[in-house]
């Protein structure tokens, strides 16, 4: 039975993380646009846990990667920062911590 990115070791999350890429490239490679999708959520959440929620504050503005956005995080709830978005948006919504960059 496969563990939870929770119960994992930083080492077995950068192995899993490692495999994931492989497997997304391949994906890629094939063609397979969804199964890609897939990788790349994984990945982002394997991160997410390799982070430390404290270093997110609550009031704070953050870049979204891949995107122009910011998002000011309202609470940390786990690995998700649960805030807005800066574009227009249907309210509140979460993000993995991996996705939020310092505002530059």
């Amino acid at each position: 039975m496969d563990k939870r990115y929770s119960q994992m070791t930083p080492h077995e999350l950068q192995t899993e993380i490692a495999g994931l890429m492989e497997k997304a490239r391949k994906a890629e490679q094939m063609g397979i646009v969804n199964e890609l999708a897939v990788f790349e959520r994984k990945i982002t959440m394997a991160k997410a846990y390799m982070l430390n929620p404290e270093d997110f504050r609550p009031g704070g503005v953050y870049q979204i990667e891949g995107s122009d956005d910011t998002f000011r995080i309202d609470y940390i709830n786990g690995v998700f920062a649960w805030g807005h978005r800066s574009s227009p948006s249907d309210g509140e919504e979460a993000l993995p911590i991996s996705v939020l960059k310092e505002k530059k």
